[in-house]
């Protein structure tokens, strides 16, 4: 299973300064975290990057950033099979269309990982009365046969006040369920949008993440000045929860202010006490 093997790392997020050098600053940080133990044993891997237009980073995940951590894997878990998955936003073109735009074709072709629209995976049906949003889910089969790391970028949300891991995962939601109104393909998390990200987390959260947090966007997820100045950093957790709240800091807010951090402290990760190891 996917989460087996996971370090104690409750509340740890791993950082590393960026100085331009993808491939090397990725694979020393991966290796602090301790990532190639847990991998190690893995049969199915899926990469999923925020792709969540055809508009260049640092709106969404740097190709080079991903590279760089497909050929970590690849080293980590010769045997897996690597897939690179993600379902775009926009509803004038599908997610191929962000996969050709943003240099992720020539990725695959060089890397020999394949490339998967979430949006028209094969979805399964679950249900948690725990979960007062969505009582009911479909997501992706994939993603609960495979471990899962997430590379979000660090963005300030006009809704969900930033968008790091946890909101990452609303590429996973397919479109035929979560499309409202004829506009944006997920748009049936605007409403209590809070509560939706929560919930979707409650199904299927991120196994690992790695941060994007060089630049980062000060107020937009779609566009907006850069942070002033840019962090100018590398982040990665096996705890979602403490990625975030640690982003969140990044973007000059109190986790507490961001309402599906608050809900999922305590139960998927720990928002604090921070513990912050430098690579």
């Amino acid at each position: 299973m996917p989460h087996q093997n996971k370090p104690e790392t409750a509340g740890t997020v791993y950082i590393c300064r960026h100085q331009g050098d993808w491939a090397e600053e990725v694979s020393r940080l991966l290796a602090q975290t301790g990532l190639a133990a847990v991998v190690g044993g893995q049969q199915r891997i899926v990469v999923k990057p925020n792709l969540v237009e055809a508009a260049e980073p640092p709106i969404t995940t740097p190709v080079e950033l991903t590279a760089a951590v497909l050929d970590f894997l690849q080293t980590a878990a010769p045997q897996a099979e690597i897939i690179v998955a993600e379902g775009c936003g926009s509803k004038t073109y599908d997610t191929g269309h962000c996969f050709a735009r943003l240099g992720y074709l020539d990725l695959a072709r060089a890397k020999g990982v394949e490339l998967v629209d979430l949006n028209d995976q094969p979805s399964i049906r679950l249900t948690r009365s725990d979960c007062r949003r969505w009582p009911e889910m479909h997501l992706p089969a994939l993603l609960f046969d495979a471990f899962l790391v997430s590379l979000p970028v660090l963005k300030v949300h006009t809704l969900a006040k930033a968008t790091l891991t946890l909101k990452n995962m609303m590429g996973a939601a397919p479109p035929r369920h979560y499309q409202q109104g004829g506009h944006w393909k997920k748009a049936a998390f605007h409403h209590d949008i809070q509560a939706a990200v929560a919930d979707l987390n409650r199904y299927r959260s991120p196994d690992f993440t790695l941060l994007d947090a060089t630049v980062g966007l000060a107020q937009s997820h779609l566009g907006g000045p850069p942070c002033d100045p840019p962090p100018g950093l590398l982040a990665a957790s096996f705890d979602p929860v403490a990625l975030d709240a640690y982003g969140a800091g990044l973007l000059g807010l109190n986790w507490r202010e961001v309402e599906h951090i608050c809900q999922l402290h305590g139960e998927l990760g720990q928002a604090e006490p921070l513990r912050v190891v430098e690579a």
